[in-house]
């Protein structure tokens, strides 16, 4: 299917079913407990479908994800530690955006691998385990390079997620 089609026949109810209140807590949950034990800040944010103006545009999935970040100021905290996990859920497309601190550390292959997977689980239709697992997999990475420390570790983000349109 052609992504016009994709982005025309998607609505807001594709959405709410895919991302239901249980859905959103479980992926809160998720953050809120790995943002324990590292200092990194994670947001999820899921777009339904995107201005078809976008979509002729040809805009790509990265260009809005990186948009997606600084609206959502995801780079605004105190150790350049903000993370982005940006869902196109028409397209089922993940993007992660890792502020500089986050990325050279980790690197693109890893967050490749996150993306892969969880839009695997996606086509699979298990929205709610493919997210669990991405912040998961992406809190693993966070403990490696970025345990808590004794200093403390402020919650700069809110936790639960993000739905657009």
């Amino acid at each position: 299917m052609s992504r016009l089609l994709q982005h025309l026949l998607h609505t807001p109810l594709s959405t709410r079913r895919a991302f239901p209140a249980r859905v959103q807590e479980a992926i809160r949950e998720a953050v809120a407990t790995g943002e324990q034990n590292h200092r990194g800040e994670i947001r999820f944010v899921v777009e339904g479908d995107w201005p078809l103006a976008e979509v002729l545009g040809k805009k790509t999935l990265r260009e809005r994800a990186l948009e997606i970040f600084g609206l959502a100021r995801v780079w605004d905290t105190r150790e350049n530690t903000g993370l982005l996990i940006y869902v196109l859920l028409c397209e089922q497309r993940v993007e992660i955006v890792a502020d500089r601190g986050l990325h050279a550390a980790a690197g693109t292959a890893a967050w490749e691998r996150i993306c892969a997977d969880m839009a695997q689980a996606f086509r699979d239709g298990e929205f709610a385990a493919g997210s669990v697992a991405a912040v998961n997999a992406v809190s693993a990475l966070l403990l490696q390079h970025f345990p808590a420390g004794t200093e403390g570790n402020p919650n700069e983000l809110p936790d639960l997620p993000i739905i657009l349109r």
